[in-house]
């Protein structure tokens, strides 16, 4: 992982290295979808990290909000087959503490969730004491300052990646 991310401009925009790619199903709705995509992608040599939405944040109930926590153990295999680290979005604490349980080696804070404090606080609070890089979306609508009082909430529970 470490390696990964120090061949690419992963923190430093600066950097002439390579950018981070990450590609993989917007959502994980099968173990045979997840995982023969996940396969294809390693294959072309070109993608960094997989990724996969399990948990889908929609406006409106009844809408598919992804297949949850039991899409994790579909990242680790995708993982283990592979060789390539995993990234998944994170809305709320529990959902911080299943990926890291299952090994995500990446979390993801969206674009929802990075326009309400409260919710990124609790994430941060989940993150204490763990060294794991996090990725935070720009807002729905852009609003500098959620999305930098998302960066710095983050970075007051350790995280420095």
């Amino acid at each position: 992982m470490e390696q990964i991310l120090a061949n690419t401009k992963f923190g430093d925009p600066t950097s002439d290295k390579k950018p981070l790619i990450i590609s993989g199903p917007c959502s994980a709705e099968t173990e045979e979808q997840t995982l023969a995509t996940m396969q294809a992608l390693a294959k072309t040599g070109k993608v960094d990290v997989l990724r996969a939405g399990i948990w889908k944040p929609r406006t409106r109930p009844g809408s598919f909000e992804g297949i949850g926590t039991k899409g994790l153990p579909r990242l680790q295999k995708a993982k283990e087959l592979t060789g390539l680290p995993v990234t998944v979005e994170v809305a709320t604490a529990k959902q911080v503490e299943d990926a890291l349980h299952f090994g995500v080696d990446i979390l993801w804070i969206g674009a929802r969730t990075t326009v309400n404090p409260f919710s990124v606080q609790d994430i941060a609070d989940a993150l204490k004491g763990v060294d794991v890089p996090v990725l935070i979306k720009n807002p729905i609508n852009p609003d500098l300052e959620l999305w930098i009082g998302a960066v710095e909430r983050i970075q007051k529970a350790g995280i420095k990646k």
